[in-house]
């Protein structure tokens, strides 16, 4: 997530500077061949590319508007998986009651664990889909430099130790859906708290609701992870902006050339100014599609996580607390 007032020109044109030099070629072409070569029936009526551009804009705008309904759906859930959590803690604080020394201990134990179930989620979402890009076009390749993505150089094994034991981590590791795992382990907990008489009933079956809500935010942010935005919207999308732009050079020509002997090298930076448009368009809500793939433009579930971490260990009463995830580039992940 960019926390800036905006993202720089400069940034900007540099993540879509390969497109504009393609652009800068196709509208070169043409000109060329129309003023030196004189081949003036290259030029083509501006009504239908205006037609075209007319759909391309309202697909455009469509795609936009979804991918940005997909992040912000996101960024919503997040927030009830951080409100969730602080009930949580509050409940293991003030339910739990035992009548030894091992009252703090067992809060620990369950809010650890809790956390333990935040780290392996957040690891799951970053892992990388066949329909994400983030790891496949070279502009993304290349903005990696400004920001850094915790989850693809730490180990989930690593990050557990502080707050899972052995026996639950081999565990937790062997298993498909290790955030689904956690959460049960921690209902099993809290059976047991029950039935020992450490857990009255009522404040069970209360924190076992709350289970139920962090499975419904892990599910719903699943849904999101695992289900594409529609490929066939994608691709039309896609098609018609190429279309679009290969068009552009050709009914711009005529209506330069009616400027004068000079007018017609004006194609060229209007075209690219024109296409480039359409072009970043595209490349912006390619890039708002997928909310956990580890994009600038991602929900920061590694800044969120840390917050509810300090949250919950401070409830503990600690003192010694992880720093808040900092931004890099002014880009927060």
């Amino acid at each position: 997530m960019n926390i800036g007032s905006h993202y720089k020109l400069k940034t900007f044109v540099l993540w879509t500077r390969r497109t504009i030099y393609w652009l800068l070629l196709w509208a070169i072409i043409p000109t060329l061949l129309f003023k030196l070569a004189g081949f003036t029936w290259l030029t083509i009526p501006w009504v239908p590319i205006a037609l075209i551009g007319t759909a391309t804009s309202f697909i455009a705008g469509f795609k936009n508007t979804q991918t940005y309904n997909r992040l912000w759906e996101a960024r919503q859930i997040w927030g009830g998986i951080v409100n969730s959590s602080r009930t949580l803690g509050i409940m293991v604080k003030g339910y739990i009651r035992t009548q030894d020394d091992s009252q703090k201990e067992i809060h620990q134990q369950i809010i650890y664990r809790h956390i333990a179930w935040l780290t392996a989620f957040r690891f799951q979402l970053r892992e990388s889909k066949s329909w994400e890009n983030i790891k496949t076009k070279s502009y993304n390749i290349e903005f990696q430099a400004n920001y850094t993505v915790e989850e693809w150089e730490k180990n989930l094994g690593d990050e557990l130790k502080p707050f899972l034991s052995e026996e639950e981590i081999s565990y937790v590791l062997s298993t498909k859906n290790r955030a689904t795992q956690i959460i049960a382990l921690q209902s099993d907990a809290l059976k047991k708290l029950n039935e020992s008489g450490n857990l009255d009933s009522l404040c069970y079956v209360e924190l076992e609701n709350i289970l139920k809500d962090l499975y419904d935010h892990q599910g719903k942010s699943e849904r999101i992870k695992n289900f594409p935005y529609p490929r066939q919207f994608a691709s039309i999308n896609l098609f018609f902006i190429r279309l679009l732009v290969a068009l552009i050079p050709f009914g711009l020509m005529n209506e330069f050339a009616k400027l004068g002997e000079y007018g017609i090298w004006l194609n060229i930076p209007f075209s690219v100014i024109v296409s480039w448009v359409f072009t970043s368009l595209e490349q912006v809500g390619e890039s708002t599609e997928n909310p956990f793939e580890g994009g600038p433009n991602d929900v920061p579930i590694t800044s969120m996580s840390r917050t509810i971490e300090i949250d919950l260990r401070e409830m503990l009463g600690q003192k010694d607390l992880p720093a808040p995830i900092a931004a890099r580039n002014e880009i927060l992940m």
